[in-house]
């Protein structure tokens, strides 16, 4: 057990942050949290505190959790900590990387700035980056890690899958998509996708052979889940054996799941980045081997 670091999670994601201490053989404690009727929060902290802190907590649903993230952060400064990391498995802010309108903000570079003037390490998982390809180009610190979610997807449809089939809904999945396979050799192929408005999505299937087979639609983040329905409505034409989805963080916003489940889809799995019903994948194992290099 190391006695000069500890591990801090937040009462929302306490499953997730015990593993990890677990995994990562550290100390675990809890901040606690009392909401005000009026929305403010009343933060207590540990005492007597080692000079290592590790925060974990998953980003999701963000604008309260980040504004009591600052505040545990900021007064573990003034109480001398000397180095504090952020483990959050769901990084948000990131997808905004670019004005495409006069007077739109860039959301990534504000948040990443905040998180670098509080933070001395940041790992997350499956960042939403398009323009950049180092996470440290978003939050510039020094060890600012992005890690793939591939290699336990991977396991986990090599144990629960019989002769899969991996499709990505567009181009943008094909990283994962390929990096999967390559564990086990899966075949796949990468569907192209249309976006006809915020909630119209039309996705094109690559010429395949889908029939009979166990097809796993498989994503990084699935919000709304309009990309998924439509590229499972394109499947269902070509009799597969079964549907499966699979995706490092769940959303699946408003009726995502009952609408993917209205297209015969049988399995609806996630990685436990966010907490969701569907969660399958358990990401503390392979957390902890970047928690460990920070120590």
């Amino acid at each position: 057990m190391n006695n000069s670091t500890l591990l801090l999670g937040f009462p929302e994601y306490h499953l997730q942050a015990v593993r990890l201490a677990e995994a990562s053989e550290l100390p675990y404690a809890e901040v606690n949290i009392h909401r005000f009727p009026d929305g403010e929060s009343k933060i207590t902290l540990p005492v007597d505190l080692p000079k290592h802190i590790i925060i974990c907590r998953s980003l999701n649903e963000p604008n309260e959790k980040l504004i009591e993230l600052f505040m545990v952060a900021a007064n573990l400064r003034k109480q001398g900590i000397k180095t504090i990391s952020l483990v959050s498995p769901y990084l948000c802010y990131m997808r905004q990387d670019k004005a495409f309108h006069p007077g739109e903000i860039i959301s990534q570079t504000i948040i990443g700035d905040m998180l670098a003037s509080y933070f001395d390490n940041v790992l997350t998982i499956d960042a939403h980056l398009h323009r950049i390809s180092k996470l440290s180009q978003a939050i510039p610190v020094e060890h600012a890690i992005n890690v793939n979610a591939t290699e336990p997807m991977a396991h986990f449809i090599q144990e629960n899958i019989t002769h899969p089939f991996l499709v990505g809904p567009d181009g943008e999945s094909k990283q994962w998509v390929s990096d999967i396979a390559s564990h086990y050799k899966m075949d796949y192929s990468i569907a192209t996708k249309k976006r006809l408005g915020d909630t119209i999505v039309k996705v094109s299937l690559s010429k395949a052979e889908y029939e009979n087979r166990n097809i796993i639609l498989v994503d990084d983040v699935a919000s709304t889940g309009k990309t998924l329905i439509a590229a499972a409505k394109e499947l269902a034409k070509y009799s597969p054996a079964s549907i499966s989805v699979l995706v490092t963080h769940a959303m699946f916003i408003g009726s995502a799941i009952a609408e993917l489940e209205q297209e015969n889809v049988k399995n609806i799995w996630s990685c436990d980045s966010i907490p969701h019903h569907t969660n399958a994948v358990f990401l503390a194992n392979f957390l902890a081997k970047s928690v460990k290099g920070f120590l």
